[in-house]
């Protein structure tokens, strides 16, 4: 018995996969009624190690604090500038956020007592992380398949946005997404478009029984 979808629907999938990006640029706009809470629905049916659920979302809908938060972003911006030394003339010609211009901002952070998680994580314990990425996955997917941008920002210093946030002692932001309305999605994603890199091909990344070996 076949358990695979019907193939639009399949194809569906794998169309929301390829178009999915990084966004940057986006136009004015609400979301739509209902759409916003789709998407942390979508996370949250996200995998989990250990089904510990890491990922909490904080909705940013004070201007004031979306301000805030896109200043510390833009002094991390001017510091990784620094760090990036032959690179940085280029670095800063890329825009790396949308804070201040799209429909929601959404900070997704690691929970605090995060130790008392053990199952999956006792030899690995940045599993949470990678169960939270999962989450900010199908959160991107889901708002792809919608027509909605989405731009993943990490380009800060954890301590003051979680600070900023009010969040607890223990607890680790992870991610500022930036939500909204777009004009177009970008043909490829944008770093690519702007030289800064390519994507690998697949024999280079796929190795059989050890390491830098593809079984060709």
């Amino acid at each position: 018995m076949s358990h695979a979808y019907p193939p639009e629907q399949v194809e569906g999938v794998y169309r929301a996969i390829r178009e999915r990006r990084d966004v940057r640029h986006f136009a004015p706009g609400p979301l739509l009624e209902g759409q916003l809470e789709r998407f942390i629905t979508a996370a949250h049916n996200g995998p989990s190690v250990g089904f510990m659920q890491p990922w909490r979302f904080i909705r940013i809908s004070s201007m004031e604090l979306r301000r805030a938060i896109h200043q510390l972003v833009d002094e991390e911006r001017e510091l990784t500038a620094q760090a990036l030394n032959q690179r940085s003339e280029e670095f800063m010609r890329l825009k790396v956020e949308g804070i201040l211009q799209c429909a929601e901002v959404l900070v997704v952070g690691l929970i605090d007592k995060r130790e008392d998680f053990v199952f999956g994580r006792r030899t690995m314990p940045e599993m949470d992380l990678a169960s939270a990425s999962c989450a900010i996955q199908n959160f991107w997917l889901a708002a792809r398949a919608e027509g909605i941008g989405v731009g993943w920002v990490s380009l800060f210093e954890p301590q003051r946005l979680r600070q900023l946030c009010g969040m607890p002692e223990g607890s680790q932001p992870i991610a500022v997404l930036c939500v909204g309305q777009v004009d177009e999605f970008y043909k490829a994603p944008m770093l690519e478009l702007e030289g800064w890199d390519k994507r690998r091909s697949i024999e280079q990344i796929v190795y059989e029984n050890s390491w830098g070996t593809n079984g060709k």
